[in-house]
């Protein structure tokens, strides 16, 4: 029998997913990255190469793996295409990928109002990475959106007049230059020839894959605590990469997702504006972020550092439906002489173990801790659980028992030979 596996960020984004996304593709048919766009980066190392990948779902480098952008991505034709020839440089030759015709273009407009957007709320950004990822989400919701089965259609001049009526008045509202729709449409109507080769019905193709028995991957961008729905409101991005995304994303109903494995770092990381509650800056927090290597993939921006906040984890564990947990970057504690795990919050003097709608109690939290020895050994070579030093198995069977939830897999290094893998996933 085939499984539907969903692999998704249970922090802010940034967990390791595209390491564990790449291991476990191994064993699927179908790798499909269903929300997002270019704004999140994954990083892939194996065979002594490193890949960094943005809109490409982590299965590209199989031949024999079929890759999807679903149809709750935003889509950058441009950089999709640069991404391709990237690739194809590097001997990838990119027959295994499609798009969902039903996914959203994202145009250079969006970049534009993205960025001044951004910069109107002053004191309030959202720390966003300026890709045009919300407002390209923004006119999707406001259904003046254009979808891939319309830029590579011969009604995209049609489509085009439609939504630049709207775009050009909110253009001049920021006095941003009009965009001439005939300059505009012949320089995009040849991006959509060479997009055109990908655009499929993926919702029906994956569909008839699951009535096979193929093994599907569904890999999301970012967090859940940046879904749009279930995150640190109005610090988040502009989809779901929640658990519940992977249905509204790619088209695969409820009950055909078979595992969630949720992502997690051993501590806690964010990069740009935002509550987080763990957050803590001195000389160990330099140490993880320099030994981790903690920058931003798209951005480069230094990430901020926390201690592993179980909440968090156990309010990701509500929203996903995780059945399982993959402990990422734990060799980066090695070496940490005293290791702390957020247990609760302390909330105007009363102990609460969820995270708060409301922004303003959320920066109110003040986290509670427990305290466990470290280790100083170098667990890079450790194959199994049992090889490893006995204070860093105290330290993930304390998150077990915090969470409820079996941790299936340790990395414990950046390479893909480096992990512990303790269940089977498919």
């Amino acid at each position: 029998m085939g499984k539907c596996v969903v692999v998704v960020g249970t922090q802010w984004g940034d967990e390791g997913k595209g390491k564990i996304t790449n291991y476990l593709s191994k064993k699927a048919d179908f790798v499909v990255r269903y929300q997002g766009g270019n704004n999140a980066g994954h990083t892939i190392k194996f065979n002594n190469n490193t890949y960094k990948l943005q809109l490409i779902p982590s299965g590209i480098f199989n031949k024999n793996i079929i890759n999807i952008l679903g149809n709750g991505m935003v889509i950058n034709p441009k950089h999709f295409l640069m991404e391709v020839d990237n690739l194809k440089q590097l001997g990838f030759d990119c027959n295994n990928l499609f798009i969902s015709d039903r996914a959203q273009v994202l145009f250079d407009y969006h970049i534009t109002l993205d960025g001044v957007k951004e910069k109107k709320l002053k004191d309030g950004l959202i720390g966003t990475t300026k890709k045009g990822i919300g407002p390209a989400y923004t006119d999707k919701i406001a259904r003046i959106g254009i979808r891939m089965t319309d830029f590579t259609s011969d009604n995209f001049y049609e489509s085009l007049q439609k939504t630049l009526l709207f775009k050009n008045e909110e253009l001049s509202l920021y006095d941003e230059q009009q965009i001439d729709i005939n300059k505009f449409y012949n320089e995009y109507k040849e991006i959509a020839k060479k997009i055109k080769p990908y655009v499929i019905d993926t919702i029906t193709l994956l569909n008839n894959e699951i009535k096979n028995n193929k093994n599907i991957l569904f890999e999301g961008a970012q967090g859940a605590l940046l879904d749009i729905d279930f995150g640190s409101y109005p610090f988040v991005t502009s989809s779901n990469p929640s658990g519940g995304g992977v249905c509204i994303g790619s088209g695969v109903g409820p009950t055909n997702i078979n595992e969630v494995i949720g992502i997690c770092k051993a501590y806690s990381t964010r990069v740009g504006s935002g509550v987080f509650p763990t957050e803590f800056e001195n000389e160990t927090a330099n140490y993880i972020r320099e030994t981790g290597h903690e920058y931003g993939t798209v951005t480069k921006r230094p990430r901020r550092i926390g201690w592993l906040d179980t909440v968090i984890l156990n309010y990701s564990k509500m929203i996903n439906g995780l059945t399982g947990i993959s402990l990422m970057l734990l060799d980066v504690l090695s070496g940490i002489k005293t290791l702390k795990i957020c247990t609760s919050y302390s909330l105007n003097g009363k102990e609460i173990h969820t995270v708060p709608a409301n922004i303003n109690d959320l920066e109110k939290c003040i986290p509670i801790y427990e305290e466990l020895p470290g280790w100083t050994e170098d667990i890079t070579k450790c194959k199994t659980f049992e090889e490893l030093p006995q204070n860093a198995k105290n330290y993930i069977n304390r998150i077990e028992q915090i969470t409820s939830i079996p941790i299936v897999i340790v990395s414990v290094g950046p390479d893909e030979t480096e992990t512990i893998i303790r269940t089977q996933i498919f």
